[in-house]
């Protein structure tokens, strides 16, 4: 794992996407620099062409990159199912090359114009040549995940702590690191550097119960041999990129590491939200628009919905949703929305799916009730339910509520005490890490959860 800007990101991918945007520019420039040759004004050289080349080329390279992250093409499963992998490259290309075709017709320079010729069928080589460079990278990076070319091993030191055991890899991530056994703190062994470098051990794990009894000087002499040092809880986080709610102190919250906990990033935040949210909600209001009337022709009852949530520090406030359910779907009292659940109107159905639902809750924003990512808000009858069952559950309203969050872009959707608890483990890693850039990539992966309706009901 590698920590940008204090969170962890899988240094496998960072390195491929490094390598997918470099080798894509650099054929892709050598394409533009050639084809673009032929039209060149008399009094323009190679050497200009060449230099239009390489910039454009880099912009369409960095729209393929942007594209890819935002739509999976960077997750590990896009790599070890073909089908998803597949999905994922036609949706990145049908992206992609419409808006370069437009961005060539509004740029009038010799470059753009053989782009948008129709003859020279510039922009689908530029996709051959793209898809070249993944069918060789991406083939290259099953191999090495084959091999275990990537793969760390790992040694845990200490004892069963009644927390679950050994921190084993979940099945995604076992192909980075390797489980290499469990020792005792006292064995003399557990901490030699030239046998934990023998047995090609990448990384120690240190357990709560055994971190008392190891002595600090053992510890530095391993992490000058080059062999990290973890304990549970953070090898934990790296690993799976949310806390560990069992092995988490209570003042946690103090020594949280997030970039907002300022006034003056509260207000870049805020004025974020404010200028994005205004500007989604003028993007989005035709659509708006057509969902309230497609609405009031569906079914009895008003277009939107108003339901009281739990906000910043445990207060409530009134939910914006359009109606996606009969009026009388809670007649029996609040209840999960369930897959297939028979409440759901006609129209409603497509509206979860595609999240057009939440539209409303841009006005929550805007109020300042609302964030644009954050936390789901959950209503105050499950927030009691979900409190006495769950410890540390209140925590995650320490920060407003948001539209979308690490949760929902890494979580299905949940309708369950168990499913509650592994989405707080993520909610509480974006409240200690949260930051612009976290923010970002939130955003970007939430394209990538309306457009395949991730964990939609």
């Amino acid at each position: 794992m590698t920590k940008i800007f204090g969170h962890y990101m899988p240094s496998e991918m960072l390195m491929l996407w490094l390598i997918e945007a470099v080798l894509s520019f650099a054929l892709i420039a050598v394409l533009l620099a050639f084809g673009a040759a032929g039209l060149m004004p008399a009094d323009e050289t190679l050497s200009d062409s060449a230099f239009q080349a390489v910039d454009v080329a880099a912009l369409i390279a960095l729209a393929f990159g942007l594209a890819g992250s935002a739509l999976g093409l960077y997750r590990l499963e896009a790599l070890l199912y073909t089908r998803r992998l597949l999905v994922n490259i036609g949706i990145v290309a049908l992206t992609v090359l419409p808006a370069l075709a437009v961005f060539a017709r509004l740029f009038h320079t010799d470059l753009f114009a053989l782009l948008a010729s129709r003859e020279a069928l510039w922009l689908p080589r530029i996709l051959v040549v793209w898809l070249l460079c993944l069918a060789l990278t991406r083939s290259l990076f099953r191999f090495a995940l084959r091999h275990g070319v990537f793969a760390r091993h790992i040694l845990v030191v200490g004892d069963h702590d009644g927390h679950g055991g050994a921190p084993t890899p979940r099945l995604d991530d076992a192909v980075f690191f390797a489980i290499s056994g469990r020792v005792a703190p006292g064995n003399p062994l557990a901490l030699d550097p030239e046998t934990l470098r023998a047995r090609k051990i990448w990384g120690i794990v240190i357990s709560a119960s055994a971190r008392a009894a190891l002595p600090t000087s053992a510890l530095l002499r391993c992490k000058s041999a080059g062999i990290r040092v973890f304990d549970e809880i953070e090898f934990r986080e790296r690993q799976f990129r949310r806390l560990d709610l069992d092995r988490l102190p209570p003042d946690w919250l103090v020594f949280a590491e997030n970039t907002y906990s300022s006034r003056l990033n509260q207000a870049f935040k805020r004025g974020f939200d404010l200028v994005l949210s205004a500007a989604m909600l003028i993007l989005v209001l035709p659509v708006m628009l057509l969902t309230a009337l497609a609405i009031r022709l569906d079914s009895e009852g008003p277009v939107f919905y108003r339901q009281e949530r739990v906000g910043l520090h445990g207060k409530t406030f009134m939910l914006l949703k359009f109606r996606s359910m009969r009026v009388d779907a809670e007649a029996a009292g609040p209840a999960w929305a369930a897959a297939q659940d028979p409440r759901v109107t006609r129209i409603g159905g497509f509206l979860r799916r595609a999240r057009i639902d939440e539209l409303p809750q841009l006005i929550n924003v805007l109020r300042g009730e609302m964030s644009l990512i954050g936390p789901r808000p959950e209503r105050p009858h499950f927030v009691a339910q979900l409190a006495a069952a769950i410890p540390r559950y209140h925590d995650r309203s320490f920060v407003k509520p948001g539209i979308t969050g690490w949760a929902q872009v890494n979580f299905p959707y949940g309708a369950s005490i168990e499913d509650a608890r592994m989405k707080l483990a993520y909610d509480l890693y974006y409240v200690a890490r949260r930051n612009l850039f976290l923010d970002l990539l939130i955003l970007i992966s939430t394209v990538r959860v309306i457009l395949f309706r991730e964990g939609a009901r």
